[in-house]
């Protein structure tokens, strides 16, 4: 099953590739990313996702540890977390190609009543074989993706199902806590959907900590456990990788793309972008334009 899912995915993806590799599709949350080449370093601070990764090969490092992982395999990200990620193989010949789905935790805090408790899962990235349920359901969801009528139809439940067998299988545990609604890893995450929503305004810690419904003495220590930042830290990454896609993207200049994320000083931002990405904002540019 995992050819034929490679079959779609490809079909599709190189049909409606955006900019970057990336592949948008009209279900919610579900991408697709295609490249023909080994990339440079990537820094994101993902949201909780499953990526089945099926041609090529890649390298993922988080604050706990570095993973590898194959044709096959899935990394499972249980709780937004700042990764630095490089594609190690793909070509001209043999393109990177997978499947990415963004966590719902409204479908998940649906499901838990269905799925068994297990002891909770401490590591919030972790790499695993893909189950065959898992396949069989994102197979048959990506199948609709070129009929429109019937993934409206259908593609709700097929999601719903996707959902639940992953939390059925080894990646259960790490997920589980995303759909209950008093959990801490919950609580921080609507704290974080606060920092996503508004990262180019300056907001308070306290305004945060009441997002979570905690003290501010727990809601820093929660939120720098689960993402391994602290608040500031974390919108600071936010600003910076979106002004990265504003100038590599969508082509803004450098003042342009730092004033529409929140800085006042472009030198500032320079300093900043220089640190994270290891590379200026203009060279950065420079190096996209020319494929370096």
């Amino acid at each position: 099953m995992i050819s034929a899912l490679l079959d779609r995915c490809r079909r599709y993806a190189d049909a409606h590739l955006g900019p970057l590799g990336h592949a948008a599709t009209p279900v919610p949350g579900l991408a697709m990313v295609r490249l023909l080449q080994p990339g440079e370093l990537q820094v994101a601070v993902q949201k909780p996702l499953i990526a089945m990764l099926l041609q090529g090969r890649k390298r993922v490092s988080t604050h706990g540890g570095s993973f590898e992982y194959s044709p096959g395999e899935a990394m499972v990200i249980a709780a937004d977390t700042p990764t630095v990620s490089q594609v190690t193989r793909a070509s001209l010949a043999a393109p990177y190609y997978a499947l990415v789905l963004e966590l719902d935790p409204a479908i998940l805090r649906d499901l838990s009543a269905a799925a068994p408790a297990r002891p909770a899962e401490t590591r919030s990235v972790r790499v695993e074989p893909l189950a065959a349920d898992v396949v069989d359901a994102a197979l048959r969801l990506v199948r609709l993706l070129d009929q429109p009528e019937a993934l409206a139809a259908l593609g709700g439940g097929l999601l719903r199902e996707l959902h639940y067998w992953l939390l059925m299988g080894v990646h259960g545990p790490a997920i589980r806590a995303l759909g209950a609604p008093d959990s801490h890893a919950a609580r921080i995450g609507r704290a974080v959907g606060l920092l996503r929503r508004d990262f180019a305004r300056a907001i308070r810690v306290d305004e945060l900590a009441e997002a979570a419904r905690m003290s501010e003495p727990a809601f820093h220590r929660h939120f720098r456990a689960i993402t391994s930042l602290s608040p500031l830290q974390f919108q600071k990454q936010l600003r910076l990788i979106e002004a990265r896609r504003l100038m590599l993207a969508e082509g803004k200049e450098i003042s342009q793309a730092a004033h529409a994320v929140g800085y006042a000083s472009v030198p500032q931002f320079t300093r900043e972008y220089g640190r994270l990405f290891d590379v200026s904002p203009g060279k950065d540019m420079r190096l996209a334009r020319t494929g370096a």
